[in-house]
């Protein structure tokens, strides 16, 4: 892993596109690899969580920023 982050900018999306587009990005990409998704739907404070249980990745932060959500999550 080269440290670089894969960004998401999914603001101004409804469930479940947030998460489907992380999902398709994180298929793409081997373990290890991370992806910040940036998402203004408030059930994808919900979802992101339950995807990377359910998934095997890691959800190594999620926070609240001025109306919207960032979430770093980590390839299983």
């Amino acid at each position: 892993m080269d440290g670089t982050v894969t960004e998401i900018d999914a603001r101004g999306l409804l469930c479940p596109l947030p998460v489907l587009r992380l999902r398709k990005r994180l298929a793409a990409l081997g373990p290890g690899a991370r992806v910040r998704l940036l998402a203004t739907d408030p059930a994808s404070w919900i979802d992101v969580p339950h995807f990377c249980r359910e998934a095997g990745h890691r959800l190594v932060e999620a926070e609240s920023l001025n109306g919207h959500h960032r979430y770093l999550v980590e390839h299983g």
